[in-house]
């Protein structure tokens, strides 16, 4: 009897020790052996192994953190992605209260929806803002950071593309005839390129005369875009997609770039390029711009004139004619007559 006095002493000596109150430091035993199948090694082995889960889900960072490791995971992107990818990580913390500081492992799905909707105002930008949403949580889940990324259970809005409507013949000319007296035409090659080319405005920015293949004279018959006078190459790091491709020089641009090559290392486009190209369309009497308006001109007139919609898809870079057939044809009686 003195013995199990001594053990029972013992045990409320070994419980009292923990700092808790008795009775739950007996429950929470209790539990642990309930978890080992009343086998003490077991037990022991179910606290160390929860304990080392717990540290596990404990280990985290702040949402700005986050950010940041994100953006030194894509140092190596382009610029412009760079540039946006920050800018939309920054407007997120700027307009969404104490979101810098945020534990990334407590996020949910709600919060993002919310923070989403509250720092984006169109369906558009919401959605590329979710698109790099997601990319810091990938990152953030790489590193053991959080248990899974919530914004892939953050739906995307639906977008209903507005047609855009592509230039007249009149409104073409007005163009091509401000862009030869704006300021020299210093801009005409890179209009040039965008209207009778079809490259995108952020690739006729990275273009230098390198990248401009004409034939030499009287070479014409022997080079592979010998009919339409030589092609522009655009590298991967200067498209949109990632991949390379050759626009061929179609005669309007072939004739039009005769008479302005440079010095290869030289951009196409002139300093200060978004400034001056503003500065034309409104010379041009362009108000307001449609930013896409030159490259959907390029597609319909170019299919309109070729019926080849293969063609078509690897002069503009797309992966296939989905894009071309549903936004970009303007096959309206209007776009065929000024095509």
């Amino acid at each position: 009897m003195k013995n199990t006095n001594d053990r029972d002493r013992a045990v409320l000596e070994v419980l009292k020790s923990t700092g808790v109150d008795i009775l739950e430091a007996a429950l929470v035993a209790k539990e642990a052996l309930a978890a080992g199948r009343g086998r003490v090694k077991r037990a022991l082995a179910c606290i160390q192994a929860g304990e080392a889960e717990l540290r596990k889900r404990e280990m985290t960072v702040s949402f700005a953190r986050a950010v940041e490791e994100a953006l030194a995971a894509r140092k190596d992107r382009r610029r412009r992605t760079v540039v946006d990818f920050r800018y939309i990580c920054n407007r997120f913390m700027k307009r969404c209260k104490g979101l810098a500081q945020r534990r990334v492992r407590s996020i949910t799905p709600e919060d993002c929806a919310a923070w989403i909707a509250e720092a984006f105002g169109t369906p558009q930008q919401r959605n590329k803002a979710r698109r790099i949403l997601s990319g810091v949580f990938s990152t953030a889940f790489r590193r053991g950071w959080c248990a899974d990324n919530p914004v892939q259970r953050v739906e995307p809005e639906r977008v209903v593309e507005r047609r855009i409507e592509i230039l007249s013949a009149e409104e073409i000319e007005r163009l091509m005839t401000t862009a030869q007296e704006y300021e020299g035409g210093k801009c005409l090659a890179a209009v040039g390129m965008m209207l009778y080319g079809g490259i995108r405005p952020h690739e006729v920015e990275r273009l230098r005369w390198e990248d401009v293949r004409l034939p030499a004279a009287g070479d014409e018959g022997a080079s592979f875009a010998d009919a339409a006078g030589g092609v522009i190459c655009i590298s991967p790091q200067h498209c949109k997609t990632g991949g390379a491709r050759h626009v061929t020089i179609q005669p309007a641009l072939h004739a039009l770039l005769l008479n302005k090559r440079a010095r290869p290392e030289e951009r196409i486009c002139p300093p200060n390029w978004r400034r001056r190209w503003a500065g034309l369309h409104r010379a041009a009497r362009f108000t307001p711009w449609q930013p896409d308006v030159l490259r959907h001109t390029f597609a319909t007139r170019h299919l309109c004139a070729h019926r080849n919609y293969a063609e078509l898809q690897v002069e503009m870079g797309h992966r296939s004619a989905a894009l071309l057939r549903t936004r970009y044809i303007a096959m309206s009686p209007i776009g065929l007559l000024s095509a």
